[in-house]
C-alpha cells in the first residue's frame, strides 16, 4: 500500500484553477520531491497534504486513509517551513519539545526524544541557547528537530533551504538526505531547484501551471524528458532545444544548420521538430558543426561556452581543456546517441 495516495487532486481560488488532476502514489519510505517554476502549484499540493489546505476535488489518502476531512493535526505528519518559524523567547529545547508538551507527552519520553534527536542533528551543545544566538544553517536543523521529535509517518518539507547561502544550501541538503537514509520515513520536499530536486529525490514529481508534466526518478528525466518543458526545466545548464525540421536522413535548424540524427530517428521527412541536445553531450573537435565562441564561463571543474553556429547559439560544457577565448573558431561533434526529438506544435517526445 502507498504511504500516500493523491487522486484526482484539484484546487481553485474563485474562478482561478492553481491545481488539476494530481494523481501521485508515494511508498513508504520514499523521498518524493515536488519541483516546478514559481506559480506551479507546488506549495499549495504540499498544504493540501499537510491539512493546511481545502481541495477543492479529489481525495488524499495517508497509510490507506482518507484524510480529506482530517484536521493537520490528526493526520501523523510533520512539517518543516521555508521560515524557521522557531519562537524566540524559548530555547533550542522548548523549541523541540513544544509540540509535545502541547499533546503532554509524558516528560522523561520529552526528554529522551529532544535528546535523540538532538543527536541527530549535532544540537547536543545548543540545546540551552536562544534562536538569536544561532547561525541559519543551525536554526533551520533546529526546525527539523522539532519535526523529528514528534516521530511522524511523513516528513513534509516546504523549500527548507531557500533562505541559506550557496554553502551552506549544499552542506544542508546532504543532512536531509542522511536524516532520511537514516529514519527512513516517508519525505515530500517542495523546490524551485532542480539541482536540488535531482541530488534528493528516489522520485521527481514536475509540475508546470497547476499540472503534473512527469514523474520518475532523476535519471529517467534526465535521460527521457516527456516533452520540451521538462526537458528544458531538468538539468545544467539547460538543454540546447532547436526548432527545425527532418530533411534527408537530417535535422535541419531553422536557420539552415545541418545536425545528425540517431539511427532510430531517421524518419521520414518532417516538418515541425525540436532537436534537443544537452551541453555536455555536444564535443569540441569533430565536423558536424562549425561554431565561433561567444562567451566563456568557467567554473572551476569546467567551461561553459556561449557558441554561435550558422546563426544559432548553442550552450556547450567542456572539461579537461585548455581556456577557450571569445571570438575562436572550433568544430564540434555531437553524442548524436544522445539527441532528443520533441513535437514543435505539442511538446510531446517524439524520440
Amino acid at each position: 500500500m502507498s504511504a500516500i495516495e493523491i487522486e484526482q487532486l484539484g484546487k481553485s481560488f474563485g474562478a482561478v484553477e492553481v491545481l488539476r488532476d494530481i494523481n501521485i502514489e508515494i511508498a513508504s519510505g520514499e523521498f518524493v520531491v515536488l519541483v516546478g517554476p514559481s506559480g506551479c502549484g507546488k506549495s499549495t499540493l504540499l498544504r493540501m497534504i499537510a491539512g493546511l489546505e481545502e481541495q477543492t476535488t479529489g481525495e488524499i489518502r495517508i497509510g490507506g486513509r482518507v484524510v480529506d476531512e482530517m484536521p493537520a493535526k490528526s493526520r501523523d505528519i510533520a512539517m518543516v517551513f521555508q521560515s524557521y518559524a522557531l519562537y524566540p523567547h524559548m530555547s533550542v529545547a522548548d523549541n523541540m519539545s513544544f509540540a509535545l508538551r502541547l499533546a503532554k507527552v509524558p516528560r522523561e519520553e520529552i526528554v529522551s526524544r529532544v535528546k535523540a534527536a538532538a543527536e541527530i542533528l549535532g544540537l547536543q551543545d545548543l540545546l540551552g541557547r536562544m534562536p538569536r544566538q544561532l547561525s541559519g544553517g543551525q536554526r533551520q536543523r533546529v526546525a527539523m528537530g522539532r519535526a523529528i521529535v514528534r516521530d511522524p509517518a511523513a516528513f513534509l518539507f516546504d523549500e527548507p533551504l531557500s533562505n541559506l547561502d550557496a554553502k551552506l544550501r549544499v552542506k544542508m541538503r546532504a543532512e536531509i538526505k542522511k536524516l532520511h537514509q537514516r529514519l527512513g520515513r516517508t519525505s515530500i520536499y517542495v523546490t524551485h531547484d532542480q539541482t536540488e530536486a535531482m541530488t534528493l529525490a528516489d522520485r521527481i514529481v514536475v509540475l508546470n501551471r497547476g499540472r503534473v508534466e512527469q514523474i520518475g526518478t532523476p535519471s529517467e528525466l534526465y535521460e527521457q524528458p516527456a516533452n520540451l518543458f521538462v526537458a528544458g526545466f531538468i538539468g545544467s545548464p539547460e538543454m540546447n532545444l532547436i526548432r527545425g525540421r527532418i530533411d534527408n536522413g537530417a535535422f535541419v535548424a531553422e536557420q539552415g544548420l545541418r545536425l545528425p540524427l540517431p539511427e532510430d530517428a531517421r524518419m521520414g521527412d518532417r516538418d515541425g521538430v525540436v532537436y534537443g541536445i544537452r551541453p555536455q553531450h555536444i564535443a569540441v573537435g569533430g565536423n558536424h558543426a562549425r561554431a565561433r565562441v561567444q562567451v566563456v564561463e568557467p567554473t572551476g571543474e569546467a567551461q561553459e561556452l556561449t557558441l554561435s553556429a550558422d546563426g544559432l547559439d548553442l550552450m556547450v560544457e567542456v572539461r579537461d581543456r585548455p581556456p577557450f577565448k571569445p571570438d575562436q573558431e572550433i568544430g564540434l561533434e555531437i553524442a548524436v546517441n544522445k539527441v532528443h526529438l520533441f513535437d514543435a506544435r505539442n511538446g510531446t517526445r517524439i524520440v
